[in-house]
């Protein structure tokens, strides 16, 4: 059984910073892709950030330069620093991850409960 569980959610201002971060646990062979979703009311899932094992990196346009994705490998962990925040980045933010349990078993995708985060105008 793995399991994903986030962190760093909350209320901050505009112009203002979080991190948030997720911690994989469990049966854990080896993790590939890891990243950030979110899902805002009325509106679909859409992904945020991802980090691949061999730390390439990918953004969404809409939080290009301000927000930053990073990896803890010894610890499963992934990040995201996320600055000069905006009201329209309010939603709420799940990790996903890609996990081999096994080496005999090909891996899985498995998600974070999700954290809220609130920008105030």
């Amino acid at each position: 059984q793995v399991q994903l569980v986030e962190s760093g959610g909350g209320l901050v201002q505009a112009g203002g910073s979080l991190r948030l971060s997720c911690a994989a646990s469990g049966s854990i062979f080896s993790t590939n892709a890891m990243g950030w979703y979110r899902q805002a009311p009325g509106k679909q899932r859409e992904l945020v950030a991802t980090i691949t094992s061999g730390v390439s990196r990918n953004y969404a346009d809409s939080v290009k330069g301000r927000f930053t994705i990073a990896r803890d490998n010894g610890k499963n962990t992934v990040y995201l620093q996320m600055n000069s925040l905006k009201p329209e980045d309010t939603a709420v933010y799940y990790c996903a991850a890609e996990i081999r349990s096994s080496p005999r078993l090909t891996a899985h995708d498995y998600w974070g409960q999700g954290t809220q985060v609130t920008v105030s105008s």
